[in-house]
């Protein structure tokens, strides 16, 4: 009888900070192989015979588990050195500090899954990484997510938003690089709206800007309700309440968050950057500062703009289903073996 292979899972939001992608891009993944019977998953052990470790952040424990951990080391690359200007306390002076060690922890890992084309090109161009690269996307269990009108009805009784309100709403950390700003002031231009920012402030005072981010949600619009760091499943639960997903955020590499989102059906505005283009394309509705509001506005109003985002958000959610991941995955670490 045919060996599990196994397969020891490393993330540091396990243990730390949560609220983030990078710690549902994990638990996504986690699900996924554990759901095989071909696989035996372990979560950050320094397990004595691991066929591969797989490793998803790039703290200390990280770190050790790369140098010294068992079998094949694979990194999913979901941090890059922009990611962090706009995230935590002095990124623009530490930058050339975090290339050095990101080069550094990069090019000891067997194969890198990078989440975007956008990020494999910064491995190789910006970090110059030499080590062998695919481009695995960040996947979700999509099934877990679909709504209907009956799951909007009770999701928004169960939260006591009116039925007939009209709901926007976004999931990310509040810090200046998800544009958290730009999203109070859109609130303010469509009063007549119900604006939701699903999380809060993790890392706290290492947050970039913390007090005066702090000081944005205080100062928020009535029609604003920021939610803080919740559990997952009740991410769900707003996310199946709402009509809109509104992410102005200026930098990102694959948000789960959008593909949620997607998932539950929702139609789905992002800002005009590239990132997005090997990835959501033009599936979502992209906008820039100026315009958000009336591409909000546009939805409620233009039944078939509405109709061909509701469209564009199934083809993510359908492109980016975890069933064909765990398969891609698994394939990669036959590859190494």
């Amino acid at each position: 009888m045919r060996s599990k292979l196994k397969v020891n899972m490393v993330s540091e939001s396990t243990f730390t900070v949560q609220g983030h992608g990078v710690h549902t891009a994990f638990l996504e993944m986690t699900r996924a192989l554990a759901a095989r019977r071909d696989v035996d998953v372990i979560i950050n052990k320094f397990r004595r015979g691991a066929d591969i470790t797989h490793i998803h952040t790039v703290g200390p424990y990280s770190l050790l588990q790369l140098l010294f951990g068992s079998g094949k080391k694979v990194v999913s690359v979901h941090v890059v050195p922009d990611s962090l200007v706009g995230s935590i306390v002095g990124a623009k002076q530490l930058y050339g500090v975090a290339r050095r060690y990101m080069r550094f922890f990069y090019n000891k890992a067997d194969v890198l899954l990078a989440v975007s084309g956008m990020v494999e090109s910064t491995l190789r161009s910006q970090l110059g990484v030499t080590k062998p690269i695919a481009v695995l996307y960040n996947t979700v269990d999509t099934k877990m997510y679909v709504t209907t009108p009956a799951d909007k009805a009770a999701a928004r009784a169960a939260l006591t938003i009116p039925q007939d309100a009209r709901v926007i709403i976004t999931s990310a950390q509040i810090q200046p690089r998800k544009r958290f700003d730009l999203f109070c002031q859109t609130a303010a231009a469509l009063p007549d709206c119900h604006f939701i920012w699903i999380g809060g402030m993790p890392f706290k005072h290492f947050g970039a800007d913390y007090k005066a981010m702090q000081q944005l949600r205080d100062d928020c619009p009535p029609n604003v309700c920021v939610t803080g760091v919740i559990e997952h499943p009740k991410v769900k639960q707003y996310l199946q309440a709402a009509d809109v997903f509104f992410l102005p955020s200026e930098q990102e590499n694959h948000p789960m968050a959008v593909i949620e989102a997607a998932a539950v059906g929702l139609p789905i505005i992002v800002r005009d950057i590239p990132e997005y283009d090997d990835t959501f394309k033009k599936d979502v509705v992209r906008g820039t500062n100026d315009t958000f509001a009336d591409i909000i506005k546009r939805l409620f109003t233009d039944a078939s703009f509405k109709k061909n985002a509701i469209k564009g958000a199934a083809s993510i959610a359908k492109r980016f289903d975890s069933q064909a991941s765990g398969e891609q995955l698994l394939a990669i670490y036959k590859t190494l073996l």
